[in-house]
């Protein structure tokens, strides 16, 4: 057999498979049409299987259960410190479908980041920060840990990689939004103008500390080591900068001194901002907070007054770079959406409580 007739002989093949797959899949309904058939999600038996299975919504195939949406729910009533009881029952189904825009959000940017991913690697010490921050918001371990159960995670490796995946997420945002959010100084000075008599400097103090936490210590153990550093300043047998050092766990103040800087009220939580601001100057004093037992001084204080557009340059700026940017990631997940619609099946009727 001749090169020549080997090829007429494959393209037959060739074709006569192509004519036999639209036949199959097209028109005649054939034994491959039947096997894919209930793999095809907008199809009745496939829908019914996925709602016996709690499913309430798909993306790109991906199975949104029941059990993540409650969770969503509780994680959201958390951040914002309410509870479902005091929700009126139209409240409770926004929220409900808050949540799962939400996780559907999640899951098309999980997508697209897998695509991107050299483009938004995330360091060890942005993962490290963001685990700092989250667990500081837990006054115990205990507490800490019942909250890593409710969102499903079995340990602090399992949280490390969701943190890692939402640092990710939010620098493929910032990426879309970024040129969307620039303020000019034109757009800053007016604001300015319009707003001069809120732009009073608030009272001010500047603080240093050193701060023992008691999400994984008992607290009057952490009070008495902090009651030993304040013998210690009291008889000057060392100073603040040295105790710092030695017994500090707040690791951006106790190479520094403890130094906390210049702060307003509204930087603080009020269980630390309010008796705080009461302190005489340089009165080293024993102060507790929801996250441990503070050893901290008042260095300086300054009243309020108001201030120059110059002097207010920087804050204006980025306050309103923060507003576009609320609005274009707000924006930017909508059309995400609307673009994938496609892709996404919401089961309303498994939303609904």
């Amino acid at each position: 057999m001749t090169r020549h007739d080997r090829f007429v002989l494959r393209l037959g093949i060739y074709g006569a498979v192509f004519v036999y797959l639209i036949c199959d899949l097209h028109f005649c309904g054939g034994p491959l049409s039947r096997h894919l058939r209930p793999a095809d999600p907008q199809r009745p038996a496939a829908t019914a299987k996925a709602k016996a299975g709690g499913v309430v919504a798909r993306v790109y195939g991906y199975q949104i259960h029941r059990s993540q949406l409650e969770r969503a729910v509780r994680e959201r009533l958390w951040r914002d410190g309410r509870t479902l009881a005091e929700l009126t029952p139209q409240n409770r189904q926004l929220i409900r479908y808050a949540a799962l825009e939400d996780l559907i959000d999640h899951e098309l940017l999980r997508t697209k980041v897998s695509v991107n991913t050299s483009d938004l690697t995330v360091s060890a010490d942005e993962v490290n920060e963001r685990l700092r921050r989250f667990t500081a918001r837990f006054p115990t371990k205990p507490e800490l840990e019942a909250a890593m159960a409710a969102q499903g995670l079995g340990g602090e490796q399992d949280l490390r990689e969701r943190l890692a995946a939402r640092i990710q997420q939010e620098k493929y945002v910032e990426l879309r939004v970024a040129p969307l959010v620039k303020v000019s100084d034109e757009e800053a000075r007016k604001w300015f103008e319009d707003n001069q008599q809120r732009l009073v400097t608030p009272e001010r103090i500047e603080a240093r500390h050193l701060f023992l936490p008691t999400l994984e210590r008992d607290a009057d153990a952490a009070r008495q080591v902090l009651v030993g550093a304040l013998a210690a300043l009291t008889d000057k047998s060392k100073d603040f900068a040295t105790l710092a050092r030695e017994l500090s766990e707040d690791p951006a103040t106790k190479n520094r001194g403890g130094a906390l800087g210049w702060m307003t009220r509204e930087r603080l939580p009020d269980d630390l901002a309010v008796p705080l601001f009461t302190l005489p100057l340089n009165q080293p004093s024993l102060l507790r907070s929801k996250l441990g037992w503070h050893l901290i001084e008042v260095t300086a204080r300054r009243p309020a007054e108001p201030r120059t557009f110059e002097q207010a340059k920087p804050e204006i700026l980025s306050a309103l770079e923060a507003v576009k940017r609320r609005q274009a990631t707000t924006d930017f997940r909508n059309e995400l959406r609307k673009f994938e619609a496609r892709n996404i099946d919401i089961y309303r009727d498994m939303v609904e409580e």
